[in-house]
């Protein structure tokens, strides 16, 4: 039976001149902003206009574009291969606020006329505003041009085994050589809004089961750890602590800091520019130790390996729900309804 898999992520712009459009893309998403359309288009167009020169100069730091596609693609052809071993599968990538987007890739699947789609978001941690768009977005446009193909979503993975494991054996590699053991070892995910949570959201109760079981497979290291939030934007209240905070605070203490981006996957401006440029200056300035950062997980063996024991599960058990599923107060999340 031939498979497409879907691959989902955020995206980013591949030129200055896409920083705008693509911030238009990002805050006109109703996930991100939820007001109607009428009062969303303008508002997103004044944000993105305002914002453009900031996230200009954020994007100069790595070259004038961002190399999410790329490292996408990669990390697509990867898990491609390695479900080849097991059966007819092909992998798409589909980013949500830039290209590709999913009104040209479905063209593309369409060719391939599969038998069978597998949604799988490229973030372990569940949100409406980041999964559950991108979800929406594909289910909706399929409705719209009347293509019916049996559908299964993965929509969550936060203690899947090897994508703990490959979160640990990254740390493990970080830390082995590091002479002073005074250090505070931080998980940095993305921020949230407030308001996001309290309306059922699981995205910050998932990064807590994500560390959770990150740490039982670090026993042995004895280390101090400490979840914090970070690109925090906006008048809003947001979940925290804040990861510039919590940087402030153990650098005063010099300790050393090791950063862990435990909801990114893969390499790009929040890593690449947040964390390992602004976060190191404002840990050095407040005469931290010394500054690592543990790498995105991209195509480490045990990551790709969980994604392909996640598919081939889908693909294989009609029922299946991924390794966690939410509490039934999170009713955001789609497992829910699967249960």
């Amino acid at each position: 039976m031939r498979k497409a898999i879907i691959l989902f992520n955020l995206g980013g712009p591949d030129k200055p001149e896409s920083v705008e459009p693509f911030l238009f893309n990002l805050f006109n998403d109703p996930a991100i902003i939820s007001i109607p359309t009428i009062f969303r288009y303008p508002l997103a167009k004044l944000i993105s206009k305002r914002r453009a020169p900031i996230a200009k100069n954020i994007y100069r730091e790595i070259g004038n574009r961002s190399p999410i596609l790329e490292l996408t693609q990669v990390q697509a052809k990867s898990l491609e291969n390695n479900l080849l071993k097991k059966g007819d599968y092909k992998c798409f990538v589909i980013m949500r606020c830039w290209h590709p987007r999913a009104e040209n890739v479905i063209k593309e699947v369409k060719e391939y006329n599969p038998e069978e789609i597998i949604l799988l978001p490229l973030y372990p941690q569940y949100s409406a505003s980041t999964s559950g768009s991108s979800i929406k977005e594909w289910n909706d446009l399929c409705k719209r041009e009347s293509y019916k193909v049996k559908t299964k979503t993965i929509c969550c993975y936060p203690t899947e085994n090897y994508f703990l494991e490959s979160h640990a054996s990254l740390i493990k590699k970080t830390i082995k050589n590091l002479e002073n053991k005074n250090f505070k070892l931080l998980f940095s995910a993305h921020g949230l809004p407030k308001n996001k949570i309290k309306k059922g959201d699981p995205y910050q109760w998932q990064v807590e089961k994500t560390v959770e079981g990150i740490m039982t497979k670090l026993t042995n290291e004895n280390l101090d750890h400490i979840i914090c939030y970070q690109s925090r934007v906006g008048p809003l209240k947001w979940i925290g602590p804040s990861t510039d905070e919590i940087i402030i605070k153990y650098s005063k203490e010099k300790k050393g800091i090791v950063i862990v981006p435990v909801a990114f996957v893969s390499e790009h401006s929040e890593t690449l520019v947040e964390l390992d440029i602004e976060y190191k200056k404002l840990a050095e300035k407040n005469g931290c130790s010394f500054y690592k950062r543990v790498p995105a997980l991209g195509i480490e063996e045990n990551f790709i390996k969980g994604l392909a024991e996640l598919v081939l599960q889908k693909a294989t058990r009609e029922n299946f729900v991924s390794s966690v599923m939410c509490p039934n107060k999170y009713s955001k999340c789609p497992c829910v309804a699967i249960k």
